[in-house]
């Protein structure tokens, strides 16, 4: 390999010269307007790249590939972009570039004649279908501003992103479908509309699917001599998409400033307020196009799988744009690692439409090791064209590494196992093993090492760098890489105070870890009381609203249990109002109701346990790493800021008598430890 570009003088050109270094990546993309300046750094806080660039997102991912032609003669116009397998329905549909570009246009189209225009706000509350991938690109075709709420959350959650982003236009399905369940998603929309204090929304745009009754949706009333039309006077009108879509003329491109934000991605806040980060245009397609070839090492033609949800920072970065942008196939699953309808689904899809490189969470291979511990069902399907796979949403621990390379890849050692980190915030990897670049000795339980565009540090709590192998606090420094988040949207003192203020000059990531010597780092945990569950990052506080609301409950504290499977599982403690009685089984199913209700079955509450009292510092606060630690029958030295030790003592002593749901129970005197379970997953 060229030494110049492996991974050391690739990284230090990138920190040295970012202008010149991602200069040269920009190249990738087709501009309408070329940038002059590549980063504006007057504030260094909110540094700006390609600020005087124009270009159009959807038109990088389609069009320029459909107008090069066949591919045959260079282009991508009857090569599949995107391959949807649902196991929820057994059908399979794939969509040429041609294809989909036609879709988006007329959905475009279809926007545009209800008056959406560029910079405009639209939510899309869709299950795993195509039309989520339709409506995102059409969005981005006319300069509308998307924000993707995951399909799982309840009514509250989405009337919490609608006030803030206040949209135009709301794009749902009739429902989603899960293995034991369906899903009516119009009756939770029109819940969130109902909640929301915004009148900002206009109309509703629903595709019907099969598998749910038919929706009827009247026409529109004229105006008369005495009365205005019902559009006028409707709070938002209910339409059907493929009646929306029918006899439109295709929507063109819109050019938008390259520092235009593509879109609002809500990430859990540890108060409980939502985040909306904000991503652009011109940096978003410049680095996501970088990380395609330099990380992940996918080419044009190859397809490649991330195994995530539209929702989530995966699902926009990954299924979505960056393989689109660099004429990949990319494959959209609706259905689970296991039980749709067994454990070797994922693998018969990467035979079956010979994904080369498979993108999934630690959680996935947790769940399909414990339903096919040998292997066995998995090896029924050929994976020796698989090149990769990459893991992240959670720490991918050292069981499950070596289960997933020794056993689930046998013999395959040209096929690496890749545990990478990145956030919702960053958009794209911030650290691992750069396979485009150089291939890099794997080292399990680390993330590998810092991607080109990010200066890592690892601080302690003044601020200063902490020696080798100590634990600190990872912070970026300033500016960060293009395709990371340019802000909070309408929210700049929030943004700067979340994740610039506790060190000046560097961003901070939130999670805790250390590098090697070999310059490895190891990602342990967040440093704060978001809780990741599966890979989704929930807020503590949150959950602990929900709780709060219960008649029963007086106050409460949530902390992230250590689960094999998920990573993390949220057990409450809860103290009950004074003279209320009741019995625990029955409030601990209230309480699951309550969260499942007002936040989404994915933060399904483990288990709730009645306490008399919860350790607080003399300001106030809630001790619930101490919590935390007792849970996990760590010992624990008393701090010094408590207000009440006692109320430590009795804590420890009811978990000690009564642990929570799922918690190990020491092996009796004279027994051998059980060596079959994995490693506990850190909290985070």
């Amino acid at each position: 390999m060229d030494t110049e570009h492996e991974y050391r003088p690739v990284y230090q050109t990138s920190l040295v010269d970012p202008a010149e270094f991602w200069s040269a990546a920009a190249q990738s993309i087709e501009w309408d307007v070329e940038p002059q300046q590549i980063l504006d750094a007057a504030d260094k806080r909110s540094a700006r790249w390609f600020p005087d660039a124009r270009l159009n997102t959807c038109v990088n991912a389609l069009d320029r590939h459909v107008r090069a032609g066949t591919v045959a003669e260079g282009g991508h116009a009857d090569q599949p972009a995107l391959i949807y397998v649902s196991a929820m329905t057994d059908t399979t549909s794939v969509y040429t570039y041609a294809e989909l570009l036609d879709e988006v246009a007329r959905f475009a189209g279809a926007m545009r004649d209800l008056g959406v225009v560029a910079g405009d706000r639209v939510v899309i509350y869709l299950p795993m279908i195509p039309e989520a991938v339709v409506a995102m690109l059409a969005c981005a075709r006319i300069g509308a501003v998307h924000s993707v709420v995951f399909g799982g959350f309840a009514a509250p959650e989405l009337a919490a992103r609608i006030d803030d982003a206040e949209p135009v236009l709301v794009i749902t399905a009739s429902g989603g479908l899960e293995p034991n369940r369906r899903i009516d998603y119009p009756p939770i929309v029109l819940q969130a509309l109902d909640l929301t204090t915004t009148a900002s929304v206009r109309t509703v745009i629903v595709k019907q699917r099969p598998q749910f009754p038919t929706i009827e949706f009247s026409a529109a009333l004229p105006a008369t001599d005495v009365l205005p039309s019902s559009e006028q006077t409707v709070a938002a009108r209910w339409v059907d998409w493929d009646a929306t879509v029918a006899d439109v003329s295709p929507a063109e491109p819109v050019s938008v400033a390259a520092t235009d934000p593509l879109y609002i991605l809500y990430t859990s806040g540890t108060t409980g307020k939502p985040k909306g980060v904000v991503r652009d245009n011109g940096g978003h397609a410049v680095a996501l196009s970088w990380s395609m070839r330099n990380i992940y090492n996918v080419n044009p033609g190859e397809v490649f799988w991330a195994s995530s949800d539209v929702g989530w920072v995966v699902g926009h970065s990954y299924i979505i744009y960056a393989p689109l942008l660099i004429g990949a196939t990319t494959v959209l699953y609706e259905g689970k690692p296991v039980g749709t309808p067994d454990a070797g689904i994922f693998w018969r899809i990467v035979d079956e439409h010979d994904v080369r490189v498979l993108f999934t969470a630690p959680t996935a291979l947790r769940a399909i090791r414990r339903a096919d511990p040998e292997a066995a069902i998995a090896h029924r399907s050929d994976l020796s064209r698989l090149r990769a796979l990459f893991c992240a949403g959670e720490r991918l621990d050292p069981a499950t590494f070596e289960w997933t390379s020794e056993v689930l890849l046998a013999g395959q050692d040209d096929c690496p196992v890749v545990d990478h980190w990145w956030q919702t915030e960053t958009g794209w990897p911030i650290c691992a093993d750069p396979l485009g670049l150089q291939e890099l000795p794997v080292k399990p339980g680390s993330a590998c090492v810092p991607v080109p565009g990010y200066r890592l540090r690892v601080l302690d709590a003044n601020g200063n760098p902490v020696a080798t192998g100590v634990e600190g606090n990872i912070v970026i420094g300033l500016p960060l890489p293009p395709g990371t988040l340019t802000g909070l949207w309408r929210d700049r003192e929030r943004f700067i105070r979340s994740y610039l203020a506790t060190f000046p000059g560097h961003y901070l990531t939130g999670d805790s870890g250390y590098f090697d010597e070999d310059g490895y780092l190891y990602v342990l945990g967040r440093s704060d009381d978001v809780i990741n569950i599966a890979g989704h990052r929930l807020s503590a506080g949150s959950i602990e609203a929900a709780i709060s609301g219960h008649e029963a409950i007086a106050e409460c504290a949530v902390i992230g249990m250590p689960d094999e499977l998920k990573g993390s599982l949220p057990l409450a403690y809860v103290v009950l109002k004074q003279g209320v009685e009741i019995d625990p089984e029955q409030l601990r199913d209230e309480l699951i109701e309550r969260v499942r209700g007002q936040i989404g079955a994915i933060a399904t509450l483990h288990d709730a346990i009645i306490v008399t009292g919860l350790p607080k510092t003399r300001s106030g606060k809630i001790l619930r790493k101490t919590i935390r630690q007792l849970t996990a029958g760590e010992q624990v030295e008393t701090p010094a800021t408590i207000e009440d030790p006692a109320v430590l003592t009795a804590l420890s002593d009811r978990i000690l008598a009564n642990p929570p749901l799922g918690t190990p129970v020491p092996p009796a005197e004279g027994t051998a430890p059980d060596r079959d379970g994995d490693p506990v997953a850190p909290t985070s």
